[in-house]
């Protein structure tokens, strides 16, 4: 199968979104800037192996250094441990969110509910399900890891089966990664999703309730 690379608009968005200059992709890569600016300027058609190696580069860079922070999304939805059940599933309903985190009484995370969590819940107590409260159906919470963490860590956790990971700072939820903000990331997308999207595509990244 043929490897797919990035046409000079897409490497140029690309580096940006790393956040590298011409000379520092350049750099990694061996080559020289001016082959670079020249790439990316479509005025130059380098050779395969030549383009292939300056991909490799910025993509080694993207997963090794790139910080967490600069994928997540903040403010992240979240209901409380007291929150009924009824009210949970009208927020993942609203909010076109497929789980939502749980934080105790000092807001720290301590679960999550999913929507597997909502269906057995329904499954096991039928019409009394709604009275119940997160604390009651929640599932273990979310990986968390530290706002200046590289992306290359959580790419390994979303890898699974595991749909996002939670950012802290200190203890504090200060955001969220999803797999939909990985693709957006490295397909150099807006880092938000506009209006317009369907609420599926949204995840855990839209406002937080009031």
């Amino acid at each position: 199968m043929m490897m797919e690379l990035p046409t000079p608009e897409e490497l140029r968005a690309l580096r940006k979104r790393a956040g590298l200059t011409q000379a520092e992709l350049a750099k990694r890569a061996g080559v020289s800037q001016s082959l670079i600016a020249r790439i990316e300027a479509g005025t130059v058609n380098p050779r395969l192996s030549t383009l292939i190696k300056i991909y490799n580069a910025l993509r080694e860079y993207m997963e090794e250094e790139v910080p967490v922070e600069r994928v997540m999304h903040s403010p992240v939805i979240t209901v409380s441990v007291d929150e009924r059940l009824d009210r949970i599933v009208e927020v993942m309903w609203s909010n076109g969110i497929s789980q939502v985190p749980v934080l105790d009484r000092d807001g720290y995370v301590v679960g999550t509910v999913h929507e597997r969590d909502v269906v057995e819940a329904f499954l096991k107590h039928r019409e009394r399900a709604l009275q119940l409260r997160a604390i009651d159906v929640m599932s273990e919470p979310l990986p968390l890891v530290p706002k200046n963490a590289k992306l290359s860590s959580i790419i390994k956790i979303l890898r699974g089966e595991i749909p996002a990971v939670l950012v802290v700072e200190g203890w504090k939820l200060v955001g969220i990664v999803t797999k939909s903000d990985l693709m957006r990331f490295f397909a150099g997308l807006p880092s938000k999703p506009s209006p317009q999207q369907p609420a599926r595509d949204r995840e855990l990244t839209a406002s937080a309730p009031s």
